[in-house]
């Protein structure tokens, strides 16, 4: 005899679920208020519009960086090379406008996404055709981009006065009274929803991290998009070198050291799930805006920089294990499902 109250039960647990899933970035936004309000009751300056400003142009670079690693994730993979990635386009690029002042500001951005490109095939090819386990390709060319950097640079250094002013004035000049910085992520955010929303291959990095199997039977090939994300990620990483340094005035061969893990914090704290096929731009968004915060908001609490990456990583983990509770629930929502 089947019990008729299963159904109601089930439809009650699935509502639940849905709840959270639905309304999770809602929930992660109202606790993005909630910590600005109370940031700003202990220190009044957190939200005057200098301060805005700058926390904007300094997450700047993480937001471009978590639309790459958003969807390397998605395909069930991850990039550990885009701090090395990011430091030696910064360096070839910044040696290359010290030694030619004229170079224009678009050649030196186009010239970083080059190198990134070509940094992110090579890794992309370990990857789809010999077959190398992401998180092992991707430690291994870390370790060889950041040599490069190095080798390159003859382990010097690249200060301002070395490098021409209209390559410093691209993170510092201002596009209809907006910050440069600021209007580059909005450009590689609005291609990003078009292309992962309106195009037939946004779907299909979604379907290789879902489901591989049922993306090989509908002919989806998963070496093309392995290839693809890695690239793109690779070029963003490129695009980001450049952004970098022209920022800080500074090319080392240390930089963005570490780097990688805060772009991977921004977006599982955006709900993109490490088991590959989730992840929305809007969430990942509000990660790095999240991470953008507490960077800004703790040394202005006189937060020990000892307990910063602490109190980060504490955050981290309970954004970890909401996906997993999420992901479990709904797993067994569906047994259930199946069973009715």
């Amino acid at each position: 005899m089947i019990d008729s109250t299963l159904p109601v039960n089930v439809e009650k647990k699935e509502s639940k679920l849905a709840k959270i899933g639905q309304f999770r970035e809602i929930g992660l936004l109202a606790f993005i208020i909630m910590l600005m309000i109370a940031v700003q009751m202990r220190n009044s300056s957190f939200l005057t519009i200098e301060n805005m400003t700058d926390m904007m142009t300094n997450t700047a670079i993480l937001l471009i960086l978590a639309v790459g690693m958003m969807l390397v994730l998605v395909t069930r993979g991850i990039d550990l090379s885009i701090g090395a990635t990011l430091a030696l386009s910064g360096m070839v690029v910044a040696q290359f406008v010290s030694n030619h002042p004229q170079t224009s500001p678009l050649v030196a951005i186009l010239m970083g996404i080059g190198i990134g490109i070509v940094c992110g095939l090579v890794i992309g090819g370990l990857v789809s055709f010999l077959g190398v386990l992401p998180i092992i390709a991707t430690l291994a060319m870390m370790n060889i981009y950041r040599g490069m950097t190095y080798m390159v640079s003859d382990g010097k250094w690249i200060s301002s006065y070395q490098m021409p002013e209209n390559f410093v004035g691209i993170a510092t000049s201002k596009i209809l009274g907006i910050n440069s910085l600021v209007v580059i992520v909005i450009i590689v955010y609005i291609v990003a929803f078009y292309f992962i929303g309106h195009t037939r291959t946004g779907r299909q990095i979604y379907a290789v991290g879902s489901n591989p199997e049922s993306a090989k039977v509908t002919g989806v090939s998963e070496k093309k998009i392995f290839l693809l994300v890695y690239t793109v990620m690779g070029g963003l990483a490129g695009l980001s070198g450049v952004l970098w340094v022209s920022k800080f005035a500074s090319a080392q061969g240390d930089t963005a050291t570490g780097f990688e893990l805060s772009v991977i914090a921004a977006c599982i704290l955006g709900g993109v799930s490490i088991a590959g096929g989730a992840g929305k731009l809007s969430g990942v968004i509000l990660g790095a805006m999240l991470i953008g915060i507490l960077n800004n908001a703790l040394p202005l609490l006189n937060v020990s920089p000892f307990w910063q990456k602490g109190i980060e990583g504490c955050i981290i983990l309970a954004a970890i294990l909401l996906n997993v509770m999420v992901k479990r629930g709904v797993e067994q929502n569906n047994l259930l499902r199946r069973r009715v």
